[in-house]
């Protein structure tokens, strides 16, 4: 069987690439990730192009057609042109720019079953007529297979997790399935037939949009008495010249603004409920600032609305100190411990009190004080259903049972419950009236077209099922802003959504979105995003996406790209049911095997959850087991025509052994279980996909990813030495990485970019040995490799550590400058060290998702590197710079004598940075390098003066 390298194989436009995914994250409007709410969902530009690649054969391998070097980068380069085109969100559904890359993935397919055609098997893999199928085993949000879909692959997805499964029939079933039918709704259809022509699924989304409308008019005429207006009279206004436009106006609420209260911990105001709240500030846009002001009336309060900058007593709420300290009583100041508020929720004594109402303005937004009348109509409400399964005991990124909160249902206030059961309760409704409306349709067009068009009963009803799929999602959508975890960002005015991260957090204030409004969080705005998305959605071509464990995957001779589980990053399943509650409820009748328990299936969920486990070790040993599972059943399973790309993106983090140190990493450990699965590595390639923005710290790591290039390795691999893979090493690994540097890699990029032709090395042996026979592990690879990619992009780096090698490619893009956290976790696994490491060597500083190294100056006085647990020579070279510049010569000499033998390493380091600086024309760090080199041969003559040294310092 002949196979050829494709262009994911051997070089890729990242930079273009990555704009294209992080410029992607701003985009709203029509956007698959739109539809419904994943976590952690990979950019369509990076899935798009890593399938283009992955597809498309490199013109190094087709030497017939491109003879010379010159040849094949001319070739490679119109190749990228088009990936550059294909990654612009605005060539989403542009079809010209699609059938290109399309017609470029044809040619290559048939070259190969041209090379092919005398194979045994030739008939079942390689017709030329028809591409293999597509597979992504671990579905999720649908990205990948959606992008297989629009490159033209039939595309079929799988995953384990029910809420997943319908986001992808969503996404690459429906579309296709019902492309060209025009709409079945009675106001669409009427006097229409043959008048209009309903391109892709542009009928489906009309009808999602004619039935979202119906249940938002619907749902006002059962519970539109619990979402009252606000009227604004002229007493109101007395008090607030700025109100006097709106007089005798009834405003549409946006929200209900709360505060969570408890009782006053002070005997004397033992029967008060005092509110909990982290700021008093209601919109802090410049010349659109409005607080509250509380008011204390005795043993009450009342909260009164204020124009203009608020005070610094009012930003702080009733919160004491900065971020996660304890709240203070308002009426007595007594401090309440967290223990007491988790006290007083167990025992069911925490409440809420309205705070503030935000009404529809023109433009902007009105705030108005609370009133009796709007508390009591919401206390009013008493749904008719509620959804009593129980929350996780413990579970990634759950806070909120500490805190009483047992149920799902705890999660919503009564009238979001009321909403969202009546809402549900109209999925099924819609459903019905879209069956017989689809029904009413077929009988009118067979009464108008010849010959009559065959619809059968089974596709009415399937299309009724994905009209009730829609705008259960639309629903669902309402459910992410119509909790009690919701709160008002006051910088954009307007509800923020659930799951602003993957975790559920305690939330004291919170915003409750009026489903009537079409501000965030309203239900018809939720129906329109929805309907958006089936207008870019591919809609050639099939796709099926069915429930199935990863480890029991069949994809026979399917091409493969997947995105698996994050470690211990998120727990999918536990969060997935904060919808499941609502699909179940809504959905079931139409997709009974999906619902078959009460909440997602979570046994035999492929994360390291040490809470499902019982320890870290037992899921650490969970999570490792099932993916060599699934990564050997995909290099047993996968084309052999093609690669397969594996996303990687878990947390970088190091695992320390008693007396052994740093014994490996999640990143060496990751390409250890796929080496022994029977896959070789042909590539990897840092892809940047997430604008970051203000990210905290432990999600900034899932904004990299890190696409792993496999193909099944050969049962007749033979083995090597360490000798001869290092001369391996050093004579393929220079052209490769010229390669790799013509293509535009960034420096911050290049060094794990080089890692993917030298593991191919590696991996292309059944085992490497060294002369005592022990076998080198994957970990002694990328050391090795390191080095050699050192020596080869400057001869003296190979000496330093491999944290010093990471702050040197940092520096080179970076300087002491802040970046992106995500590229900083990228560059640490290329270099096998991690960001936490970096922290604790005392070079790097993290804060709101970015990063920086620290400058000589803010380096501690009194570092020794006698005690110090992880010596770097970056920081033995920086700390000299401090104490020469700060305390002279001499200083400088007794530190130089403390850090001993490595002192020509510190030099050579200093010479390298100095060049860089120079370079890149930083004339103020590249004297502070240039001094202690033009200074280190008399540091090192006071060094060696050991008598005198001591003297010299007094």
């Amino acid at each position: 069987m002949k196979t050829v390298r494709k262009l994911i194989e051997v070089a890729l436009p990242l930079d273009d690439i990555n704009k294209a995914a992080a410029r992607e994250k701003s985009i709203r409007h029509g956007h698959p990730g739109t539809l419904h709410r994943w976590w952690a969902r990979r950019p369509l530009a990076a899935a798009r192009a890593v399938l283009f690649a992955q597809l498309v054969d490199d013109p190094s391998s087709r030497p017939d057609l491109f003879p010379t070097k010159q040849a094949q980068n001319t070739e490679r380069e119109r190749l990228f042109g088009i990936l550059r085109e294909l990654v612009k969100w605005e060539n989403t559904t542009n079809q010209a720019v699609l059938e290109v890359a399309r017609e470029e993935i044809r040619k290559s397919w048939q070259r190969t079953c041209a090379d092919n055609a005398d194979h045994p098997r030739a008939p079942e893999l390689y017709d030329p007529e028809k591409m293999p199928e597509f597979h992504d085993p671990f579905a999720g949000g649908g990205t990948i297979p959606v992008e297989a879909q629009r490159l033209g692959l039939e595309a079929h997805a799988s995953d384990l997790n029910p809420v997943a499964v319908l986001i992808n029939k969503a996404m690459i079933e429906f579309p296709p399935r019902f492309a060209g039918r025009s709409p079945v709704n009675p106001e669409s259809r009427r006097g229409s037939f043959g008048q209009r022509e309903w391109q892709g699924a542009s009928g489906l989304s009309e009808d999602v949009r004619h039935y979202g409308q119906w249940m938002r008019d619907e749902a006002e005429q059962r519970i539109g008495h619990l979402y009252p207006t606000v009227p604004v009279t002229a007493e109101i206004a007395a008090e607030r010249p700025d109100l006097d436009r709106y007089v005798d106006q009834h405003l549409t609420v946006v929200a209900w603004l709360w505060a969570r209260t408890v009782r006053s911990p002070n005997p004397a105001f033992a029967d008060v409920e005092v509110p909990l709240v982290s700021t008093f500030v209601l919109s802090a846009k410049k010349s659109q600032e409005f607080w509250v002001e509380p008011v204390i009336l005795g043993k009450d309060y009342q909260f009164k609305i204020r124009v203009g900058p608020a005070p610094d007593s009012a930003r702080s709420g009733t919160k004491i100190g900065g971020s996660g300290s304890p709240f203070r009583c308002l009426l007595s100041g007594v401090p309440m411990s967290f223990d007491y508020l988790r006290a007083e929720a167990k025992a069911n004594r925490m409440k809420a009190r309205l705070m503030a109402i935000v009404a529809e303005g023109s433009p902007g937004r009105v705030y108005l004080a609370p009133t009796a009348d709007h508390e009591a109509v919401a206390r009013s409400a008493r749904p008719r259903w509620r959804p009593d399964t129980d929350l996780p005991k413990k579970a990634l990124g759950f806070r909120v049972q500490q805190y009483g909160m047992s149920q799902w249902a705890d999660l919503f206030t009564e009238r979001q419950l009321t909403a969202l059961t009546t809402f549900s309760d109209l999925v099924g409704e819609v459903r019905e009236k879209a069956r017989q409306d689809a029904l009413a349709t077929a009988v009118a067009r067979e009464e108008h077209t010849s010959p009559p068009a065959q619809d059968s009963t089974s596709l009415l009803t399937a299309y009724a099922d994905a009209v009730a799929l829609y705008c259960a999602f639309a629903v669902n959508k309402g459910a992410n802003f119509w909790s009690s975890l919701c709160f008002w960002n006051i910088g954009r005015s307007l509800t923020t959504s659930t799951f602003g991260r993957q975790a559920l957090p305690m939330v004291w204030g919170y915003a409750e979105a009026n489903p009537a409004s079409r501000a965030s969080g309203g239900f018809t705005t939720g129906v329109e995003q929805v309907s958006r998305v089936l207008a870019t959605l591919p809609s050639m071509g099939s796709g099926t996406a069915d429930q199935v464990d990863a480890a029991r995957f069949s994809g026979l001779n399917r091409i493969v790209s997947t995105d698996p589980p994050y470690y211990d990053n998120i727990g999918y399943a536990d969060l997935s049911d904060f919808f499941y509650v609502w699909l179940r409820h809504s959905v079931r009748s139409a997709f009974p095997t999906l619902f078959g328990t009460l909440a997602v299936p979570k046994t035999e969920e492929l994360i390291a959850s040490p809470y499902r486990h019982g320890s870290r070790e037992e899921a650490e040993d969970y999570f490792l087991l099932g993916m060599s599972r699934v990564f050997r059943r995909l290099s047993e399973q996968a084309h052999p025509g093609f690669p397969v790309t594996i996303y990687y993106a878990f947390k970088q983090a190091e695992q320390k052994a008693p007396n052994h140190g740093v014994v490996s990493t999640g990143w060496a450990t990751f390409l250890e279980a796929v080496i022994d699965c029977g896959f070789e590595i042909s590539g990897t390639w840092p892809m940047r996909t997430e604008d970051t923005g203000k990210l905290k710290k432990q999600v900034a790591a899932l904004a990299s990813s890190i696409v792993l290039c496999c193909r099944r390795r050969s049962t007749q691999a033979p083995t090597a030495t360490w000798r001869e893979f290092r001369d391996r090493l050093t004579r393929e690994l220079p052209p490769a990485i010229a390669d790799l540097q013509g293509a535009g890699i960034a420096p911050v990029d290049l060094a794990q970019a080089a890692i993917g032709p030298a593991m191919a090395i590696f991996t292309g042996y059944a085992g490497i040995r060294y002369s005592s026979g022990e076998k080198m592990t994957v970990g002694q690879a990328l050391a090795l490799i390191n080095e050699v990619l050192d020596q080869t992009l400057a001869e003296q780096d190979g000496e330093f550590d491999s944290d010093t090698r990471w702050a040197l490619a940092w520096f080179h893009q970076n300087h002491f400058d802040e970046s992106a956290y995500g590229d900083a976790e990228t560059l640490s696994k290329a270099k096998n060290t991690s960001v936490a490491g970096l922290v604790e060597a005392g070079i790097l500083r993290t804060g709101g998702g970015l990063v920086r190294l620290l400058k000589p100056m803010e380096l501690p006085g009194d570092w020794d590197p006698a005690t110090d647990r992880r010596l770097t020579v970056w920081e033995m070279v920086h700390h000299l710079i401090r104490v020469l510049d700060a305390e002279g010569e001499v200083a400088a000499a007794s530190l130089l004598k403390k850090i001993g033998g490595q002192g020509e390493t510190v030099r050579a380091l200093a010479h390298r940075l100095y060049a860089i600086c120079d370079r890149q024309k930083r004339p103020a760090d590249a004297l502070r390098y240039n001094t202690l080199v033009g200074s280190w041969p008399e540091l090192r003559r006071l060094a060696e003066r050991d008598e005198e040294l001591p003297k010299l310092l007094l």
